[in-house]
């Protein structure tokens, strides 16, 4: 094992005051950090006292910061890597130099801390116990919808970041993909001065974004209730699973067990099933 460290420090989302103990320490003590934005992160460092040398890594300089970053391990450098806000990785760069360092067996040592994403699932009222992130959506509008007709049927709660500059048309997308009573949270401004947690149905949630232009700024965390089929619906899945069972079974035995599977009358799926084989 090689005596260079990495360290992956989180850092506040908002208010400075959430930053850890030990991350300050660590940032106090390593040889150089690594930092998306190395001007924005200057004020933080000056709010911690930490003087440590700050080197720029971005998307731009990723491919040649990972080279220089891996011979400064070798050398015995202890280094960090910081994003401008939360928890460095977590749809910003830094995948890569965390996969070539353990590749080259050195230590990649969490600093755990904010994560604007799991902040705005604990408060947002929707199921925690399984969740998916799907980072940024599509910036076009036809992308976007494709990508939110993908996970139409998603059982788990889905969480978004999302700009100020398409929050509204992205709601409207939701509207038209999803539907107007799917279950939206957006968590705005977290941790910040005007931080804002709202849930509602989607077609209300359009009009409280539309209603108060102030809603519409700041940095956005975009959640969705997870896909629950009523008694009266069919899903997809459940289509598909009745069309298979009818291939080896009669139909009120193959209706009976999709019922049991799914949850849906059994009634109903004995209707479907005798209009899809007529």
């Amino acid at each position: 094992m090689q005596s260079g460290n990495l360290y992956i420090v989180a850092t506040p989302i908002g208010n400075l005051q959430d930053m850890t103990q030990r991350a300050i320490e660590v940032l106090q003590s390593v040889d150089l950090i690594y930092a998306e934005d190395t001007r924005h992160s200057k004020k933080l460092l000056l709010h911690i006292n930490v003087k440590t040398p700050l080197s720029s890594f971005h998307d731009h300089n990723e491919s040649h910061r990972t080279k220089e970053l891996l011979q400064k391990l070798k050398e015995g450098k202890q280094l960090a890597l910081i994003s401008d806000a939360g928890t460095p990785l977590i749809s910003d760069p830094g995948y890569h130099i965390v996969h070539q360092a353990q590749q080259e067996g050195f230590n990649v040592i969490p600093i755990p801390g904010a994560c604007a994403l799991i902040t705005a699932l604990c408060a947002s009222g929707l199921a925690t116990d399984r969740f998916i992130f799907e980072g940024f959506l599509p910036a076009k509008t036809a992308a976007r919808k494709k990508y939110l007709s993908a996970l139409q049927y998603e059982s788990r709660t889905i969480i978004f970041y999302e700009s100020c500059h398409r929050i509204v048309e992205t709601i409207k997308d939701c509207i038209e993909v999803l539907g107007s009573e799917r279950q939206i949270v957006i968590a705005r401004e977290l941790t910040k001065t005007f931080e804002t947690i709202h849930n509602a149905p989607a077609a209300q949630m359009l009009t409280w974004l539309q209603q108060d232009m102030n809603q519409q700024r700041g940095e956005f965390v975009l959640m969705l209730a997870g896909y629950h089929a009523c008694p009266e619906e069919i899903s997809p899945e459940a289509k598909r699973m009745l069309a298979l069972l009818m291939n080896e079974l009669p139909l009120k035995k193959a209706a009976k067990m999709t019922a049991d599977l799914t949850g849906i009358k059994k009634n109903r799926l004995y209707e479907y099933g005798l209009s899809i084989s007529s």
